[in-house]
């Protein structure tokens, strides 16, 4: 639509051009924000209900299958802030953590409905989807956590190494978040549950899976940061930045 066509629909509209309201400066700025936000969310989702009820194992090592997946997030997460910045990849985690409580509350729901007496299903719905608040309060604050963290902490580097060394960032960040989130669910979620030596064992394979990823991630995530960069017409330096984590603006 020309310029001259908008003028014509605000005038038939009783308004002047000049009345006619302005779009947000941010309106439509970025092409792929949105969709990376997106799918980080399907990751988040999708991880947090199908992998965190069954310990897995393979060659002997026993893992949690959610470990496979869940670090995609991190990745998402190291791609928004390199390109995007802090507040905005701050503001994807805040609209992942509220996907989580929304999936948490509806599987609860769910699982509680009576069962249609034809239906056999139930026992295996509740095993599948009926996560404990344990495991459903583990998830969220050790995905919170661990996330802010990690965008922190490449934010800071970023600025340090003045945009240089993106492996360091990555790493060094993707280290420090996964840690936090790894010693804040797996205590929570199954301290008691599972003996001692195994819940070790699965906190330590999960973290070195996790950040496995990251590393082997590597050259993906260079390639993609680069070609966001050049697309979106952005390479956000936090140096004025409130870090605060919960300040949701951007």
């Amino acid at each position: 639509m020309t310029i001259a066509n908008q003028a014509a629909k605000s005038m038939a509209a009783g308004l002047s051009p000049a009345s006619s309201p302005a779009p947000h400066p941010d309106k439509n700025r970025f092409k792929y924000y949105d969709l990376i936000m997106a799918a980080f969310v399907a990751v988040l989702l999708c991880s947090s209900f199908m992998g965190p009820g069954k310990v897995a194992e393979f060659g002997g090592v026993h893992f949690g299958a959610a470990s496979l997946f869940f670090p995609i997030s991190y990745i998402f997460g190291d791609i928004l802030t390199e390109v995007y910045g802090y507040a905005r990849a701050r503001r994807v985690v805040w609209t992942g953590f509220a996907a989580l409580i929304f999936g948490s509350v509806m599987a609860a729901f769910v699982v509680a409905l009576p069962a249609a007496p034809e239906w056999a299903h139930q026992k295996a719905f509740e095993t599948v989807f009926g996560a404990t608040w344990r495991v459903a309060l583990a998830s969220m604050l050790g995905f919170w956590a661990g996330e802010l963290v990690n965008s922190y902490v490449l934010a800071k580097l970023k600025v340090r190494t003045q945009g240089r060394y993106l492996w360091l960032r990555t790493i060094s960040s993707t280290l420090i978040g996964e840690g936090i989130d790894t010693l804040i669910f797996f205590p929570i979620a199954l301290y008691g549950i599972l003996p001692d030596a195994l819940l070790a064992s699965i906190m330590l394979t999960n973290y070195v899976i996790k950040c496995s990823w990251e590393i082997l991630a590597t050259p993906a995530t260079y390639a993609i940061v680069d070609a966001l960069k050049r697309v979106e017409g952005v390479d956000h330096y936090d140096r004025d930045t409130d870090f605060s984590p919960f300040h949701v603006g951007v």
